[in-house]
């Protein structure tokens, strides 16, 4: 138990953060349980308790008697500050208790710039930095989430991975642990035979290979409907109901679409029922429809009637994010929450339809332009829409192509309401990095030169009247780029960064360029040239280890269909053959 926690409260910018007693949130004796699980997010409270994986796997472990999950998030820099002074380490928010005195310490991985984070709450919880330091008194580190599919940047930090789901996982880890608990042996011991639960990686072993973990009856798995309600404002502060996992697309850029497949989907029934019971014990206003697409649910009609009822009953509003305009429809409107004012967001990704194409992203200039007018007729005023900037085969004419294709979309306004007055199109583009698992893991990236060059065009050609516009900057997109792709050379720049003081690199205000140029100068390394090079086919991947069941030559063909400017079909339609389809599980089942 941390003591004088009020004192050094009083000198932090949001107390919240830190204090636990939040409605919902789990309580046990410590005494009653054999295992004990920090849940520890690498970024503030605010964007941990938004995130769903961090809600499911607390629900998931404390639905074991003789386990206790608690919460930790990375402190920000007034009570890190706070916490060094007093010379006490880093706690969980349920017991206060440090984390050094827990079974494991549990990272989930959501984004490659919380890397340092990682450290620093490992640092400021008392427990060595490197796997190989660490004895039988300290915690087991485990991370999961998105970026564990290249784990080799953090291979000398965390002492094993969970790569894939990992409901069903988590519990065999325990499971296992427990046993080996009792029986006094090392944790070495329990590193060699941890390795043979599927989805598990440990750095320490050699593992030839380690085939993902899926769930593959989302109705019969945990889910959260007693979820923590915090004390101050969250990044996504509503009830989130989830539709299914995966996505039948396959755009080519986009690295969720390949690690979760294949898709599988919860029946309308567990999904009504799921949402009432969520606004029963949470009292939220608003529920959204969490998904890689939602509108490719397949019975989202019937389920939009079932939740009609809940919204009407209860007051409440409905939020459906991740919408493909190909598949938007009137009736999908008319479901959506009652203030316009927030609007729509759309992701076309490309200025045209031969880049849409190359990306395989399944849509023309015709089906975006026929969704903005049923919004703009269904009386939304604002739209939102992403693209990226240096897509493979990308050209000037393709940058232009999004300004034309924002003046496009003011004109649909202009015809339907008769004025440009109140039309409010925000723009926002990303730095293309490639990503592991995709057709375009071996790509070249733009140059940050060129992409802010790109940049500059695209502002200039863009209506100030009713377009806003923002741009991901190109100093953290080479970053995420050197993490996504990179080896344990680039966890040894991390190592130097983090040194030097680098924390929340994702923040504005935190965030030191300089200091990471310097970490890679000392490491040998060119950031921008390590960055943005091509990789060679033939050339080993430092995630070649990891199988997802999507093949390399089924991404390899992808990539020369890109080129060729070929689509591929998307699974609901047909399978075009990725390797997964030996599951017979989900959409997979079909064929």
């Amino acid at each position: 138990m941390i003591k004088d926690l009020d004192k050094m409260l009083i000198n932090v910018q949001k107390p919240s953060r830190y204090t636990g007693a939040e409605l919902n949130m789990i309580k046990k004796d410590t005494n009653d349980v054999r295992i004990r699980f920090a849940m520890c997010f690498p970024d503030v409270y605010e964007v941990g308790m938004s995130h769903l994986g961090l809600r499911i796997l607390y629900h998931v472990i404390n639905k074991i008697d003789w386990a206790y999950c608690e919460r930790a998030f990375m402190p920000w820099t007034d009570f890190e500050s706070e916490l060094i002074k007093a010379d006490t380490p880093l706690f969980a928010l349920e017991t206060k208790d440090s984390l050094g005195c827990f079974d494991f310490i549990g990272f989930t991985l959501q984004y490659e710039l919380s890397y340092t984070n990682v450290l620093a709450m490992l640092t400021l919880s008392k427990i060595p930095i490197k796997s190989k330091d660490r004895n039988d008194e300290h915690p087991l580190v485990i991370a999961g989430g998105p970026c564990s599919y290249n784990p080799a940047p953090l291979a000398e930090f965390v002492d094993l991975f969970m790569i894939g789901e990992a409901e069903e996982a988590i519990i065999e880890i325990l499971e296992l642990y427990d046993k080996h608990k009792s029986s006094g042996k090392s944790r070495r011991d329990f590193l060699s035979i941890v390795k043979n639960i599927q989805g598990v990686y440990v750095p320490s072993q050699g593992q030839a290979t380690v085939r993902k973990r899926f769930i593959k009856d989302l109705d019969k798995v945990e889910y959260p409907t007693d979820t923590i309600l915090p004390y101050t404002q969250i990044i996504h502060d509503r009830a989130v109901l989830e539709l299914f996992r995966g996505c039948i697309r396959g755009c080519r850029f986009c690295q969720a679409g390949y690690v979760y497949r294949p898709v599988r989907e919860k029946s309308v029934d567990t999904l009504a029922k799921q949402a009432e019971e969520i606004i029963a014990s949470t009292g939220y206003e608003e529920i959204s429809l969490a998904s890689l697409s939602t509108s490719d649910y397949s019975d989202l009609g019937k389920l939009g009637d079932k939740l009609d009822e809940l919204v009407k009953k209860k007051r409440v509003n409905l939020s459906l994010p991740s919408l493909r305009v190909d598949s938007f429809s009137l009736g999908l409107l008319k479901r959506t929450q009652n203030d316009r004012r927030s609007g729509l967001t759309f992701a076309p990704e490309a200025g045209t339809d031969r880049l849409r194409t190359v990306i395989n992203k399944g849509i023309t200039e015709t089906d975006i332009l026929n969704s903005v007018k049923l919004a703009f007729s269904a009386g939304y005023r604002t739209i939102k829409l992403y693209f990226m900037l240096g897509l493979p085969t990308e050209t000037i004419d393709d940058v232009l192509g999004i300004a034309a294709l924002v003046r496009s979309i003011a004109d649909e306004y202009k015809q339907i309401t008769g004025k440009i007055n109140g039309l409010n199109i925000n723009v926002s583009t990303a730095y293309f990095v490639p990503k592991a698992f995709t057709p375009f893991q071996w790509e070249q990236m733009l140059s940050s030169d060129e992409y802010l060059k790109r940049i500059d065009l695209l502002r200039s050609k863009l209506d100030r009247r009713y377009t806003s516009y923002s741009w991901h900057d190109h100093k953290t997109g080479l970053l995420e780029a050197l993490f996504a792709r990179g080896g344990q050379t680039a966890g040894r720049v991390l190592l130097r960064a983090f040194e030097k003081g680098c924390r929340f690199d994702a923040w504005k205000e935190t965030f030191d360029y300089n200091k990471w140029l310097e970490a890679c100068s000392e490491e040998g390394v060119d950031l921008e040239q390590t960055a943005t090079g091509a990789i060679d086919t033939n050339t080993p991947l430092p995630w070649d280890i990891i199988d997802i069941g999507v093949t390399k030559a089924f991404l390899l063909k992808e990539r020369n269909k890109a080129y060729e400017g070929e689509s591929t079909v998307n699974c609901k339609d047909g399978c075009a053959s990725c390797g997964l389809l030996i599951e017979k599980t989900g959409v997979c089942a079909k064929w």
